[in-house]
């Protein structure tokens, strides 16, 4: 993302000249073009502010410009504007259309307006900001940074395309460009609510945790009934293991605006983990009535049957989820957990394998995959994933200890005394050195094995198989000393 916005930045420099300077008066076109794009009502004020007004403003005017959706507030400051001789009264007949087509998301034929129009003003950045925020309803990112790094070459002075940029960098996993291009929209407009909203994510984004609550709260305090940023802070707080607090939020969300299913859905994914469970399924199938293709629910719900214990149900969720979503690139490991839970190794093998294909550099799925192949007694199998699994993740102890129950299994005993000592090295558990005390007996080195089962006994002495292990091969050694 970021080479993008060079090559575009460079391209659109060298072609643009800006289309309104700083100084120039907003005229009717540019108010619409900034209203259809979203642009904010305190946004659109103070600019107003800044440069002025060109609209002649008329009692026609006026109704026209309300039923586009130029807020009463706007309108209010325009009529306190006294414009300059040559004031205009028309404005583009086609805005107004296009405004009311994104207001009922008819996304598409608003796209095609825009579209026609910028043909015959390519540098009207206002033109652009509007045509990048339809491109990014569509869900198309990519032209949303065009059009928006335009606006911006175009307009740089107009802080909403700034926040905008930040938001598609945000997107882009981009966390320093989105701070970045939030706090150049702040240096516009100190009072920027959503130039804070902005800058918070990008602080999530960089897992700045207090960073991103202080600058979500500084938003909040300009624009203290958005919803948005009160989902926001739940997952912040969601992710800093706070988990009331992240209910509160969302909560708190939904009381502003019901009918967002990303917020049912992280809800009720909070309350599953708090074994909430009818309140979970609550939220979660409420998410699902308004988003029934959205893969992500129906994954949230059938990790909340699992966390319940209806496998079955979580099973058939699965199935939903990868019928319609066959191309859904999670869930697979989670599918496979529900199988082993009812001891159905065979599918739970099949879906761990789509897993690692899905994800072939994931060290916990072939990790798991091996360990499910070691209780299918597949060894040889479940050898080579966990090879890979140590391969992918040297320092884990799991990985060790069964690829060494593996390879003692296969009677490859001082390669699996490798893997065992390596278990030990990360983590001196008493299962860790039982299994190492094991594999030193195979190879009948029985005063070691010893005394790795008595650090065994003594990191667990309320473990009976362990003290009963020691003392037979107490007596085994005695044995074989008195003959």
């Amino acid at each position: 993302m970021r080479s993008k916005l060079i090559l575009c930045s460079t391209a659109i420099a060298a072609l643009l000249t800006p289309a309104l300077a700083a100084d120039s008066p907003v005229d009717c076109n540019h108010l619409l073009a900034w209203t259809t794009g979203g642009a904010s009502t305190s946004s659109l004020i103070r600019i107003l502010h800044s440069r002025g007004s060109s609209i002649g403003l008329t009692l026609a005017l006026e109704a026209e410009l309300h039923s586009a959706g130029v807020s009463s507030e706007v309108l209010v400051v325009l009529h306190g504007l006294q414009p300059g001789k040559g004031a205009h009264r028309a404005c583009s007949v086609s805005l107004p259309i296009a405004a009311a087509m994104v207001h009922n998301k008819q996304y598409a034929d608003a796209d095609d307006i825009l579209s026609r129009l910028i043909d015959d003003d390519p540098r009207n950045g206002a033109l652009h900001f509007a045509l990048g925020y339809i491109k990014q309803q569509q869900g198309d990112w990519n032209s949303a940074f065009d059009e928006y790094s335009i606006s911006k070459e175009a307009e740089p002075d107009f802080a909403p395309v700034h926040n905008r940029l930040a938001l598609v960098f945000y997107q882009g996993d981009d966390a320093e460009n989105t701070i970045g291009e939030a706090r150049t929209a702040l240096s516009m407009d100190f009072e920027d609510a959503e130039a804070y909203r902005v800058l918070g994510l990008g602080h999530y984004a960089n897992e700045q945790y207090e960073s991103a609550m202080n600058a979500f709260q500084e938003s909040l305090a300009r624009d203290p009934k958005n919803a948005e940023v009160y989902y926001e802070m739940g997952l912040v707080a969601r992710d800093q293991g706070a988990p009331e607090q992240a209910i509160g939020y969302f909560k708190k969300s939904l009381q502003l605006k019901p009918q967002v299913w990303q917020v049912h859905s992280s809800l009720g994914e909070v309350l599953g983990q708090q074994k909430r469970f009818n309140d979970a399924f609550s939220e979660l199938n409420a998410a699902k009535a308004m988003a029934p293709a959205e893969p992500s629910v129906r994954e949230a719900l059938a990790n909340v049957y699992y966390g319940k214990g209806d496998y079955d149900a979580s099973i058939a969720e699965y199935h939903e989820l990868f019928r319609l979503s066959p191309s859904w690139r999670r869930g697979h490991d989670s599918l496979a957990r529900a199988y082993m839970a009812k001891k159905e190794f065979a599918p739970a093998v099949t879906e761990l394998k789509l897993a690692v294909e899905q994800n072939p550099s994931s060290a916990a799925q072939h990790r798991a995959l091996g360990q499910l192949l070691l209780l299918s007694d597949q060894h040889a199998e479940s050898v080579r994933e966990l090879r890979i699994a140590v391969e992918l993740d040297p320092e884990s102890a799991s990985a060790h200890y069964y690829l060494g129950t593996g390879l003692l299994v296969l009677q490859q005993l001082p390669a699996a005394l490798k893997e065992f000592q390596e278990a030990v090295r990360i983590e001196p558990s008493a299962e860790h050195h039982y299994a190492l005390a094991a594999c030193l007996m195979n190879l009948g080195r029985d005063s070691d094995a010893l005394a790795e089962m008595q650090v065994a006994s003594r990191l667990d002495p309320d473990k009976k198989l362990y003290r009963a292990r020691e003392e037979e091969l107490m007596k085994l050694m005695r044995a074989g000393s008195e003959r």
